[in-house]
Parts: C-alpha cells; structure tokens; sequence
C-alpha cells in the first residue's frame, strides 16, 4: 500500500530522490562557525544556493555577509539575525547554531565537506535541466524545434557544468557591489586605464578602459577600412599580453590579457594567420602570398612563427554558421580553453534559426540579440563586426553615422560599444586628379598639388569613432594603419581624442 502511495505521489517521489546530504552541510556550517578562516582555504566555491536545507543556506549566506564586514561569526553573533526565523524555530531555534559547532567533526575535512555539497548541488541541477528536456520534448502543443531545444539544452548544461546554472536567480546587491569594486582595483593597478581587457592600443585603451567583460561591442564600417585587420590586431594583442604575463608567473585572473576566440566566416585560418604573421614580422602579407621573400624575410618569419605558436588564440573558420552553432562553439572553448574575448567576423554572415530568414530584419535583430546574450553568459566581451550601408558614399563627409549601421536599428540598440573605422587617405586616393603632362594648364598642375598636399597629411592614418559607449563619453581615436602589414597603433599626436563625437 505504501509503494501504491508513493507511486500517486510522483513529485514527492521526486523530491525525496534529490541527492543531498544535510548532515555534511551541518558538519561543514560547525567547522566555518569553529573557525572562520575554513572559507578562506576552500578550493571549491561554495554558495548559499548549494545548500539542499533552506534553513542552512540562509545560514551560510548570512556567515559571508559578515565575515565580507571583518566581524568574527560565532553561533552568539549569528542569533540576533535568526530570533525570528520560523523554519529555525522547528529545529530547536538559537540553540540548533549551538548545536552546529557541538562535535566538531568538520573540521576534519572542510574541504571533503565543501567539494560534496557543491558535487551534489550540480546533481541537483543536473536532474532539473533533465526533467525539463524530457518535459520540453514530449509536450508538443507549443513547439516542434527539436534542434533549439537542443541548443537550450547544451547552454542549460553548460552552466551546470560552470556551476552557474543559478544564475537566472536576483543577485544580492553586495556581490554587485564586489565584482564592481574588483573591475576599479583592476583599473587602479593597471595605471590608471584598463579595467577589462586590453585592445593593446593605448589610446583606444584610455577612450573606452578596455573591454568589459558581458559587453557586445559593434565594430563598423565601410569595405576596405580595415576592420578586419584592426579587430584582427586587437585579437592577437590581448591573446599575446596573456601569452606574456603567464611566462611572467602573473596569474591569469590578474591579466588584462585573455585567451581568444576568433569566428572567421569570411576568410579562412589560413588567410588570418598569414595576417598576423606579416603584421608581426614586419613583412607585407602580399609578399608573403606570393613568396617574394628573401632568405633574411624568412630567418624573422620563423622567428615570428615561434613566438606565436604558444599564442592562446583559437580560429575556427566554418562558414555559414548560425546564431545558435555559434554559441554552442563558444560555450565549447570558453569550457576547454577559457577563451575571455570573442570576436566574429562577420555578423551579417551569421545566420538566424531559420523561423525569421523570411524577414532579414528580424533576422539580424534576432543574431544581435543572440550575441548579446553570449557575451552575459560566457562574461566576456564579445566584438562582432558589421557591414555599413551605401549611404555613406552619398555624403560628402564619409564619416560612419549611427544611422548607417545595416539592416537592423537593433544592433545600435542591443551593443554597449559602436565603433566605426574610417579612413580618410582611403577616399582622398580614389578622387586623385589627372596626373599633370607638362604641355597641361597652371590649374590642372595646382589641383594635383593640392591633392599630393592632402595626401600627405592623411596617408597612413585612421580613425576610431566610438559612436556608442554605455560606460564613458564617445569620441573619436586617431590611430596609425599600415596597409602593406595591416597594423593599426598608436599615434604620439593625438589631437582628435578629447573630440566629441556628433
């Protein structure tokens, strides 16, 4: 008769089945509250929403709170925060604190005690997203997508796997507070400039202080400006600054650099690689192409091959990809290789589920979106870059405007950066007059002179408009580009960098 009861009562079922095991998590609260300094030596990160008893996480939750304050936490220090607690008051009340610290056993084994609520916590979560796939697959009323759910299914099992599936719950103020005040130390230490990761160009570092991890960074412009090579550039800088600070002994946590993942839809790892090692050799990519290269070309091309071989940056090149094969593959490198930087190349390349592709609109809203949200759940910035519309070259001023971004309002709506390259010696090259003959008129001689005279002062010059920022003022960077190695710098003159941006 009792099995026929529990069979009726599925849930309860359930819920007795849930692995725990409340006796580890009362051994491990007594060792924390016998001696405080347990929590600093755990090297499993064990949280409130861990604990299986609710009466136990509230405990554990109000332990960090003052231990955060420097207060010592004891069983006598706990009870005025629990007087009132009903859940408490069935176990016994404030003695049940006492209680806790009564043997001592856990300070035998915190860490054993700590590293088994946290296993059995993911178990939990492992058995929730289990339930809700077998749940989500049979109802089919709402939806027949099988391979969405799929994608939901991996990006709910890697946040088991992160031990952040509780992440959809309100974050308490205080860890806001926290992870804010690490992002301005990290900026402090840093000079003054950075408190994210490096772009490895100073000028742009100081305009925007690195980038933020959870950012969607839109970087725009015209066929032909470089945006390729400057996000090329900026891939390859923050992977290297990693490279270097952990041959340092720096920890990694402590590094403005970071492990890269780079989606090339547009040119294949080849192609790439033969960028990066014509920027860092110094020899033109088009020589490198064409193998008109000298013996000395190639001794510093090795040199140049050897440095990069350990560089923490991951190409993947599978064309056509879409939104949710891109998260997938992110999720995968972010959980092998802890890639904090993703950069994709290009957005209008990806592609949508498929339900909006009747619509190119919604389609590009939907991908915008969708990177948006790849960048909160990984935490890492993440650079997409995007095409622009004719409409510039209508304009006598080319400079990229808001208004040009293609396709979708949502990309400007859903970034928290909007960069723009523009290079002006780009369209001066293009409008070069009639070379002069010598039997030619004074006025065809002075407009070839006046345009030598143009080219000059811009030649070899670039600008970053920062049209968007959510976290500072926007304006413009002048920086230097090297078309023959496709280089963007830094320039000593930096006159146009306080310029707000219209």
């Amino acid at each position: 008769m009792a099995d026929l009861d529990l069979i009726s009562r599925p849930e309860e079922t359930a819920a007795r089945a849930l692995p725990s095991n409340v006796e580890a998590e009362a051994a491990f609260l007594g060792a924390v509250l016998i001696d405080n300094r347990v929590i600093e030596e755990l090297t499993t990160p064990v949280l409130p929403q861990h604990f299986f008893e609710p009466v136990h996480a509230r405990i554990y939750e109000r332990i960090l709170q003052l231990l955060d304050r420097k207060a010592v936490v004891t069983p006598i220090t706990l009870k005025p925060y629990f007087e009132a607690d009903e859940a408490l008051k069935d176990l016994g009340g404030a003695a049940y604190l006492a209680r806790l610290t009564a043997d001592g056993q856990g300070l035998l084994a915190p860490r054993e005690l700590a590293g088994q609520i946290y296993d059995l916590a993911l178990l939990r979560e492992l058995i929730s997203v289990g339930r809700n796939l077998v749940n989500s697959a049979l109802d089919t009323s709402e939806r027949v997508e099988p391979m969405e759910q799929v994608a939901e299914a991996e990006a709910a099992l890697y946040k088991v796997a992160e031990g952040a599936s509780t992440g959809s719950e309100a974050q308490g103020f205080a860890t806001a507070t926290r992870t804010a005040l690490g992002m301005i130390e990290q900026a402090l230490l840093s000079g003054g400039h950075i408190s994210g990761t490096t772009t490895g160009l100073t000028s742009v570092n100081e305009k925007i202080g690195g980038l933020h991890d959870s950012d969607l960074i839109i970087l725009a412009g015209r066929p032909g400006m470089g945006k390729t090579s400057l996000a090329t550039n900026i891939a390859f800088n923050a992977a290297d600054r990693l490279r270097r600070d952990m041959a340092d002994g720096i920890d990694p946590e402590k590094s403005v650099g970071a492990a890269t993942a780079f989606f090339s839809l547009e040119m294949s790892a080849d192609q790439l690689a033969t960028r990066i090692l014509a920027e860092q050799s110094g020899i033109s990519s088009e020589a490198l192409r064409m193998g008109k290269i000298s013996r000395d070309d190639f001794q510093q091309l090795s040199y140049a091959s050897q440095r990069l071989a350990e560089l923490p940056l991951y190409i993947d090149d599978t064309p056509a990809l879409t939104i949710a094969a891109l998260r997938t593959r992110a999720r995968r490198l972010k959980r092998r290789h802890d890639i904090g930087l993703v950069v994709i190349d290009y957005l209008q390349l990806l592609q949508g589920s498929g339900r909006a592709n009747d619509n190119r609109v919604n389609e590009i809203s939907e991908i915008s979106r969708g990177l948006k949200t790849l960048a909160k759940e990984l935490h890492v910035p993440v650079i997409a870059l995007s095409q622009l519309s004719r409409a510039v070259e209508q304009r006598e001023d080319k400079r990229p405007m808001l208004s040009d971004l293609r396709e979708s309002g949502s990309i400007e709506q859903d970034a928290d950066m909007v960069w723009f390259v523009f290079r002006e010696d780009y369209y001066v090259a293009a409008r070069e007059p009639k070379v002069p003959q010598d039997n030619d008129d004074a006025k065809t001689h002075d407009a070839h002179t006046a345009w030598q005279a143009e080219m000059e002062r811009v030649f070899g010059t670039a600008e970053l408009i920062v049209a968007k920022q959510r976290h500072g003022s926007t304006g413009k960077v002048r920086l230097r580009f090297e078309s023959r190695i496709t280089r963007f710098s830094d320039l000593a003159d930096d006159s146009l960098g306080a310029h707000s941006y219209d």
